[in-house]
């Protein structure tokens, strides 16, 4: 489970599988300088509840993954968060996809291990 934080006062753990994807989306709309927002909701057992946070590359975040190993990242998967931020400005996580084919580094992707 990795760890994501914004702005030193906010942390949100997720699966270092998701959060591989979130960091690839986020650090490429940045790159670029596109701000916006990301909202995801809280589960049940945990309270319920949603939260959106402004993400600018001028606030600062982190994310934190519990092991070194960088999952492959799902090409279609990554894609369709993209669109979600895309569409309306407001990143949004959805559901894995079936086909996990990783993002070709050549594209400015985070460097995925292959095992």
């Amino acid at each position: 489970m990795g760890t994501f934080i914004y702005n030193g006062t906010l942390t949100v753990d997720f699966e270092d599988r998701l959060l591989a994807h979130l960091q690839f989306v986020i650090t490429n709309k940045l790159r670029r300088d596109e701000s916006f927002s990301f909202s995801w909701t809280t589960a049940d057992d945990s309270g319920g509840g949603r939260t959106s946070v402004w993400l600018d590359r001028r606030i600062p975040i982190v994310f934190d993954f519990s092991t070194s190993a960088l999952p492959a990242l799902n090409r279609e998967w990554a894609e369709s968060l993209m669109r979600t931020a895309h569409r309306d400005g407001r990143l949004q996580i959805v559901p894995e996809t079936n086909e996990r084919v990783a993002v070709s580094e050549k594209r400015g992707a985070i460097p995925a291990n292959r095992t």
